[in-house]
C-alpha cells in the first residue's frame, strides 16, 4: 500500500492550497472562507520516485461548538489515525496561536512522524523572525513553505519520504471498478458510501452542499475490490450563487469521468425531478455504465403495485436511460444495498463487452431481413457490414451507401437488435455511421 500524507493544521493557514500545489492540479475548493474543505480529500502524487496518497483535512478547530467545525475536526482525527507521516501547516501571518499549540498536542498523542511546516513564507531571502517562534511547539525543526509559490515544497516533501517504509515491489495494477456516487444535494448520496464503509467517511447532515468535493473509498468484499467517490450535490445553475458550488458540479462532472459506473441517486420521496435528469445526462453524455438507484424506500408508504409505479415513473422521468437497471434501496436502513455489489460488478463488465465482427453481422443481416433498410426517392439504404472499435461503453460503426438514408429510427432499431442479442445492460451504445461507395466495395 503506498504511503499517506496528511495535511493537518487549524482553518485558513493554507492546507488546501499546498495540496494543491503538491498534487499538480486544482483538486482541493481554494476560497479563502474558513470551512470550505469540510472533508478530507485524497490526490495521489509522488517526489523522487516514492508514490503517495495525500490528504487535505479540514481545519482543526481544538474548541467548538459548530456541528460541521466538529464533523471536520473528527476528519482530521480520521485522517491522522490512517496518515504514514503528518504535515502540521502553520501560518507566519498570524503567529503562533494556542490552537497551533493544542493542535500539537493533539498531533503528539497520535504518535506519528510530524513535519512542521510554516506556510506563506512568500518573499525569498532572510526568514521573518517571527519563523523561529515556531520552535516553541517541540516538533523540531521548521520548514518554511509559500504554497502560492511553491518555495520549500522540496525541502517539505523530502522531510516527508524520509520517514516512509521502505519500498516494497511494486503493486500489481489496480483493477478496482471506480463507482461514481451523483446525484442532486441530499438524495443521500454520503449516507450510502458511508453505510458500505461502515465508517463516518464522508460528512453526513441535512444540511444541502454538505459535500463540496469528490472524495475517493476504497472498499473490499467477496465481489472484489471497489472505488466509491462521493460528490457534491449538484444544483439547478439559479441556485449555483457562490463559486463554490460552481467548482462542485465541475468536480461531480470530473468524477463521472474519473468512473468507470455511475450510481444516479433519486430521492423516492420526491421523485425524479427536473435536477435528477440532468445529473442522469452527465452520466449518459459521456458513455458511463450506470445504475439508477431510488434511495429513502424505507420512506415510503407502500401497497402491492407502489414498486412499479415507482419504476414507471423512472423509465419517464429518464426516458433515454431505458437500458440503466433500476435498485429500490434504503441508506439509512440499508436495505438492498448489499446488491449493489453484483449490479455494480455487472454493468461494468457489459460495458468492457466485445463482440466480434461475425457475430455482429449475424445480428445485422438478421435485422436488415426483418426490417428492410428505409428507401429514399427511390434510392435504398445499403448496409455492408458492422464492426465493434470500442469498449467502455461498447461502440460500433455501420458502412453503409449513403449516411443521408440511415434514418434516426433505423439506429434506433438496430441498436435495440444488438441489445435483444447481446444483453448490454446498464451501459450507453454508440452506434457510428460511416459512408462507402459500391466502388469501395
Amino acid at each position: 500500500m503506498k504511503p499517506i500524507v496528511a495535511i493537518v493544521g487549524r482553518p485558513n493557514v493554507g492546507k488546501s492550497q499546498l495540496f494543491n500545489k503538491l498534487v499538480g492540479r486544482r483538486v482541493s475548493i481554494v476560497e479563502d472562507t474558513p470551512g470550505v474543505t469540510r472533508d478530507r480529500i485524497y490526490g495521489e502524487t509522488d517526489w523522487n520516485g516514492r508514490q503517495f496518497t495525500l490528504i487535505d483535512t479540514g481545519g482543526i478547530e481544538p474548541r467548538t461548538d459548530n456541528l460541521i467545525l466538529e464533523f471536520m475536526r473528527d476528519q482530521a482525527q480520521t485522517a491522522i489515525e490512517t496518515a504514514t507521516v503528518i504535515i502540521f501547516l502553520t501560518d507566519i501571518r498570524t503567529g503562533l496561536t494556542a490552537s497551533d499549540h493544542e493542535v500539537a498536542n493533539m498531533l503528539l498523542r497520535s504518535g506519528k512522524p510530524i513535519v512542521l511546516a510554516v506556510n506563506k513564507m512568500d518573499s525569498t531571502g532572510a526568514p521573518d523572525p517571527d519563523f523561529y517562534e515556531f520552535y516553541n511547539l517541540g516538533l523540531g525543526d521548521p520548514i518554511a513553505v509559500s504554497a502560492v509559490h511553491g518555495h520549500g515544497t522540496g525541502d517539505l516533501l523530502d522531510a516527508c519520504v524520509a520517514h516512509f517504509p521502505p519500498e516494497e515491489a511494486e503493486e500489481e495494477e489496480d483493477d478496482a471498478i471506480h463507482v461514481a456516487v451523483i446525484g442532486k444535494p441530499n438524495a443521500g448520496k454520503s449516507s450510502l458510501v458511508n453505510k458500505i464503509l461502515g465508517e463516518e467517511r464522508v460528512i453526513v447532515s441535512d444540511v444541502a452542499g454538505t459535500t463540496r468535493d469528490a472524495i475517493d473509498s476504497r472498499f473490499e468484499n467477496d465481489k472484489g475490490s471497489f472505488v466509491f467517490i462521493d460528490t457534491a450535490g449538484i444544483r439547478r445553475r439559479s441556485k449555483v450563487s457562490e463559486d463554490i458550488e460552481k467548482y462542485s458540479v465541475l468536480r461531480a462532472t470530473m468524477a463521472i469521468e474519473r468512473a468507470d459506473v455511475c450510481l444516479i441517486l433519486i430521492d423516492a420521496v420526491e421523485g425524479v425531478t427536473e435536477q435528477d435528469t440532468k445529473v442522469a445526462g452527465l452520466a449518459h453524455e459521456a458513455g458511463k455504465a450506470s445504475i439508477i438507484v431510488v434511495n429513502k424506500w424505507d420512506l415510503i408508504e407502500k401497497d402491492g403495485k407502489t414498486m412499479d409505479r415507482m419504476r414507471e415513473e423512472v423509465r419517464q422521468g429518464l426516458s433515454f436511460m431505458a437500458y440503466a437497471p433500476i435498485l429500490f434501496i434504503s441508506a439509512k436502513t440499508g436495505q438492498r444495498v448489499e446488491r449493489l455489489f453484483e449490479l455494480i460488478d455487472y454493468v461494468s463488465n457489459q460495458a468492457a463487452t466485445r463482440i466480434t465482427t461475425g457475430m455482429l453481422n449475424n445480428v445485422l443481416a438478421d435485422a436488415q431481413t426483418r426490417v428492410q433498410p428505409p428507401t429514399d426517392k427511390g434510392r435504398r439504404l445499403k448496409i455492408y457490414y458492422m464492426t465493434q472499435v470500442g469498449v467502455k461503453p461498447p461502440h460500433f460503426v455501420v458502412f453503409c451507401n449513403d449516411t443521408r438514408l440511415f434514418h434516426f429510427s433505423y439506429q434506433r432499431y438496430l441498436e435495440n437488435c444488438i441489445r435483444n442479442t447481446f444483453g448490454l445492460e446498464g451501459t450507453p451504445v454508440i452506434l457510428s455511421v460511416r459512408q462507402r461507395s459500391d466502388k469501395e466495395e
